[in-house]
């Protein structure tokens, strides 16, 4: 797998660090399936205990095409997350473009049980193999 770009944001002492790639070795080109396996870090820079409970993606393809996935938890869990602590995951994303891209949300709850959002940097799927 070809390593892309990194992308941050932070929002409310929450930071979300995405690092996205294309797995030629899992998609099916001639199919037009492409698939990128990203990971995130949830990073808590605030004094207070966080828990993430939902996620709301926006997902557009090559064609300008948007799907949205929304969801409790992330990969079947509802990660605690305390102090200058963080939360790391894989997940993966079929596209029928060679590239696209996502953004996003998540849902947090804090130790007042407030209820907060936490946006995901919009970040770009490609590879420059499939670019020609």
């Amino acid at each position: 797998m070809m390593q892309l770009q990194n992308y941050t944001k932070v929002t409310r002492g929450i930071r979300v660090n995405v690092f996205p790639q294309f797995n030629p070795e899992n998609s099916n080109i001639d199919a037009g399936m492409y698939l990128y396996i990203y990971t995130v870090t949830v990073s808590n820079e605030t004094d207070d205990t966080i828990q993430l409970l939902s996620r709301h993606w926006e997902i557009t393809d090559g064609l300008g095409e948007t799907e949205h996935i929304i969801g409790e938890g992330v990969i079947g869990q509802k990660p605690i997350i305390a102090p200058n602590d963080s939360f790391t995951y894989s997940s993966s994303c079929p596209l029928k473009t060679p590239s696209g891209t996502m953004k996003g949300r998540y849902q947090m709850r804090n130790s007042a049980n407030e209820l907060f959002d936490v946006d995901i940097p919009e970040f770009f799927m490609k590879d420059s193999r499939l670019m020609n």
